[in-house]
C-alpha cells in the first residue's frame, strides 16, 4: 500500500544478479519496459518503480524470474494506492510491524532508495520533538520508552532521481517493551453462521483463532461452548480443546483453541457450536453448526453414465484403429464422392513433375516404359491428373535448365522414382538438384518418392533424400505389380493417388 502522490518501488522476491527479472500487469500480462525518456511507470532488474504513484496505479501486478536453465517462477503482488485524506496523515493499511528492538525506530523500506534523506518523523501525525528522541540517519531511538510513547511513528524522506524530488513516507507501530496493551477481541475464523458438513461417526476438528491486543495478555481466552455450556463442564469424552498461542510480528497476540469431535452423532447436528474470545475489555462471539454431507448417489443414472463413457471410449479407439488401417481407402473415397468443382487458383499447371534417371543401358528401360507409358495411362487417362515428363513435355529448342525449374514451379507434386541408377550416379541430374531445393529449402512442394527397386539401407543415398524418406517414407513398387500395372486399384497406385492433391469435377 502507498500514499498517491509519492514514489513508491517494490522488489520482487529470490532474485540473483544471474537471473533475468521482467515486470507485467497481471490482468492483461502487458510488459513494463525498463526506463524510457519520461516514464512514471518502469521495471530497473528486481524493481517495478513508481515515480510518482497515481490511483489508477492500484491493480495486481506479477514479476517473472527466469533462470539459467530456462525455467521461470512468478510472483504476484498487489498495489494498492489510497488518496490523502484531511486529518490522516497515512492509512490504517500502510504500516509496518516493530521488530527492531527496544527504543530503537528504523524507517521502514529507506534501504530501497539510494541516498535518501529523512526529513521529518511524525508520532500519531504529529511532528516528533523532544530531547528523549534521538534522530540517526535510517532511524531514531527513544530513551526509557514508556506507555505514553506508544503509537505510530511515521518517517518523511525524500528520494531524488534524474534531478526530479519526490516524497516518500512509510508508518511503523511502536509498542514499549514495559506493558502489554488489550484491544478490542477480534475472531479471524470461524465466520458467523457458517455450516460445517459432517458424516455421522466421524471426526472432527473445529478452529477459532482471535486476535486479543498487543503483546502477551494477562487475560485472555478463546473456548468453545455447546448450546452455551461451556466444553470443559460437559464431561463428554469425545469433546475436547486444546489452545495454542503466539505473538506475530507486529507483537499482535493471537490465541486459537481446536475443538476436536472424535465422533459425530445426531444431537450434534442440532448443537450451536460457539467461539468466545474474552480479554480484559471486552468479548465477542461467532456461533457454527453441523449439516451431515450430502449422500453421493450412485444409482442408475450414474451407472448409465459410466456405461455410456466407456462405450464412447471404445468407440473411439476402433474408429483410430480403423481409420489408421484403412486412412488411404477413406480418403480416396471420401475424393470420389465429394469431389471438388474446381480447383483453387494457385497458378499451376501440372499436377506432377516426374523426375527419373535417363539412361540407354537395359536397366532403365523398364523405367522408361513406366515413366512414358505405366504413369500417364493410370494418373492421366484413369484419374485425371496432368503429368510433366521430361522428354515429352520439355520440347526441343529450349533451354533445359529455364524449362525444368519453371515446370517444377508451376507443379503441385514432385515425384522421384529411386533406383540403383539414381542411386549410383555420381552427377544426379539438374531436375533432381532442383526438387530437392524446393522441397527442403523453399518447403512449398510435397515430394513422392517411388521406390522401383529395393535400396536396402539407403546409405548411398543424398543426405538430402534420406531426410526426406525418413520424414515420410516410399511407396514401394514391388516385384507383384508387373503383371498387372495398370490396375489403378492397386495397393501401390492407391498409395501414389492419397498423396497427389484432389482431383476437380467439371462444372
Amino acid at each position: 500500500d502507498a500514499m498517491e502522490g509519492e514514489a513508491l518501488v517494490i522488489k520482487c522476491p529470490r532474485w540473483s544478479s544471474s537471473m533475468k527479472v521482467t515486470w507485467h500487469h497481471t490482468d492483461t500480462n502487458k510488459l513494463i519496459p525498463e526506463e524510457e525518456g519520461g516514464s512514471r511507470i518502469f521495471s530497473l532488474k528486481r524493481f517495478l518503480w513508481f515515480l510518482p504513484t497515481s490511483r489508477e496505479d492500484s491493480g495486481n501486478y506479477t514479476c517473472v524470474i527466469r533462470f539459467l536453465n530456462n525455467r521461470t517462477k512468478s510472483f504476484n503482488m498487489r498495489v494498492q494506492v489510497h488518496p490523502y485524506k484531511q486529518g490522516v496523515c497515512f492509512p490504517s493499511q500502510i504500516r509496518y510491524p516493530n521488530d527492531t528492538g527496544r527504543g530503537k525506530i528504523v524507517c521502514p523500506t529507506i534501504d530501497n532508495y539510494e541516498n535518501a534523506t529523512i526529513v521529518q518523523w511524525y508520532k500519531d501525525c504529529k511532528p516528533l520533538q523532544g530531547e528523549r528522541y534521538q534522530q540517526e540517519e535510517k532511524f531514531i531511538f527513544i530513551s526509557s520508552p514508556r506507555k505514553e510513547d506508544d503509537g505510530y511513528y511515521t518517517c518523511q524522506f525524500i528520494y531524488t532521481h534524474k534531478g526530479n524530488v519526490f516524497n516518500v513516507s512509510a508508518t511503523r507501530i511502536f509498542i514499549s517493551e514495559a506493558k502489554h496493551s488489550p484491544l478490542p477481541p477480534q475472531i479471524l475464523f470461524p465466520r458467523q453462521k457458517d455450516v460445517i458438513e459432517v458424516e455421522l461417526g466421524g471426526s472432527l476438528s473445529l478452529k477459532c483463532q482471535a486476535r486479543l491486543g498487543i503483546k502477551k495478555q494477562p487475560l485472555a481466552v478463546v473456548t468453545w461452548d455447546v448450546d452455551n455450556s461451556p466444553v470443559k463442564y460437559l464431561h463428554f469424552p469425545r469433546f475436547h480443546e486444546k489452545t495454542h498461542s503466539f505473538a506475530a510480528r507486529d507483537q499482535a497476540y493471537y490465541s486459537e483453541t481446536t475443538l476436536h469431535i472424535t465422533e459425530i452423532k445426531k444431537e450434534d447436528l442440532q448443537a450451536n457450536f460457539t467461539c468466545v474470545a474474552v480479554n480484559e475489555m471486552y468479548n465477542t462471539k461467532v456461533t457454527v453448526t453441523l449439516q451431515l454431507k450430502a449422500p453421493c448417489e450412485v444409482g442408475v443414472p450414474n451407472i448409465l453414465l459410466i456405461a455410456g463413457s466407456l462405450v464412447l471410449l471404445v468407440a473411439i479407439a476402433v474408429f483410430v484403429i480403423l481409420y489408421q488401417s484403412f486412412r488411404v481407402n477413406i480418403v480416396l473415397l471420401y475424393r470420389e464422392i465429394f469431389p471438388p468443382y474446381s480447383v483453387k487458383d494457385d497458378g499451376k499447371t501440372y499436377d506432377a513433375y516426374i523426375i527419373y534417371p535417363r539412361s540407354h543401358t537395359n536397366e532403365a528401360n523398364f523405367v522408361e516404359h513406366f515413366v512414358y507409358q505405366i504413369m500417364p495411362d493410370i494418373l492421366e487417362n484413369k484419374c485425371g491428373y496432368k503429368l510433366c515428363i521430361y522428354g515429352r513435355d520439355v520440347y526441343p529448342g529450349e533451354d533445359t535448365a529455364s524449362a525444368v525449374e519453371k515446370r517444377m514451379q508451376k507443379s503441385r507434386r514432385l515425384i522421384i522414382l529411386l533406383t540403383h541408377q539414381l542411386i549410383n550416379c555420381k552427377e544426379p541430374a539438374y531436375d533432381q538438384h532442383i526438387a530437392l531445393y524446393n522441397a527442403l529449402i523453399q518447403n512449398d512442394t510435397k515430394v513422392i518418392l517411388l521406390e522401383m527397386e529395393a535400396i536396402g539401407t539407403y546409405e548411398k543415398l543424398q543426405e538430402s533424400l534420406r531426410f526426406i524418406i525418413k520424414q515420410q517414407g516410399t511407396i514401394k513398387w514391388k516385384e507383384k505389380h508387373t503383371v498387372h500395372p495398370q490396375s489403378s486399384n492397386s495397393r501401390f497406385w492407391k498409395q501414389v493417388r492419397y498423396h497427389m492433391p484432389p482431383t476437380h469435377k467439371s462444372s
